[in-house]
């Protein structure tokens, strides 16, 4: 069983078709990160996983969730629970790390829709994925929000980021420790009506997250 992790921020509209679209052999394991609309009901409801995290950040809900997946099948995907992805693509990125053909898989975000990224959000990520080629030689056009690698591996990054900063600090960390990062296509849908996003939502939330990740790059 390939276990799932999915941050969560009040994206109870989203879960229905979240969840029934996950792959056989993969569990969702949802990181509630205080959500106030029913989002952890409606997972418990649907059979997923519910860790509670009362720590308010990104990093925080996926470092909840890594330490709550199940250990013994090694591979762990982590994926935004607000329906932009499609669970079917998960083999995609999980496969190539299960048969050791890489450490680390990245999902590259390819709008699917209208009002999918916004301009503004959009830019600041290819900013940011320049700087990390820049600097590290790591083949990544996006600060990816789907990925896959073995959950032991992860854990032993000992990543600290524990808000918008941390999928950055993932990449800067597998550069260090060598690992051979892919990226992939993956479409990227406008998110589930009913939802919002914390980042790319509003130009603030984006400037939150810019600002978090250039903190990470400080370091």
């Amino acid at each position: 069983m390939t276990d799932v992790v999915l941050p969560c921020l009040n994206e109870a509209a989203a879960l229905p078709w979240l969840l029934d679209r996950l792959p056989a052999g993969y569990r969702a394991v949802l990181a509630d990160n205080g959500s106030t609309d029913g989002s952890a009901a409606v997972a418990r409801r649907l059979g997923a996983v519910v860790v509670e995290v009362p720590q308010r950040g990104y990093g925080a809900a996926v470092h909840a969730g890594l330490l709550a997946a199940d250990p013994d099948d090694g591979v762990v995907c982590v994926m935004d629970a607000d329906g932009s992805f499609d669970p079917a693509h998960l083999p995609r990125l999980a496969d190539p790390v299960r048969t050791g053909q890489a450490d680390l898989v990245c999902g590259r975000r390819r709008p699917a829709g209208r009002g999918a990224w916004p301009v503004h959000a959009r830019a600041g990520n290819a900013v940011l994925a320049r700087r990390v080629r820049r600097d590290t030689g790591l083949p990544v056009h996006d600060i990816a929000p789907i990925r896959a690698a073995r959950r032991a591996d992860l854990l032993a990054l000992d990543l600290r980021d524990r808000r918008f900063g941390y999928p950055l600090e993932l990449l800067l960390g597998a550069a260090r420790a060598g690992w051979r990062v892919r990226e992939i296509d993956v479409p990227y849908h406008p998110r589930a009506a009913g939802t919002r996003s914390k980042v790319t939502g509003t130009v603030r939330g984006t400037l939150r997250a810019i600002h978090d990740m250039r903190a990470v790059l400080a370091r």
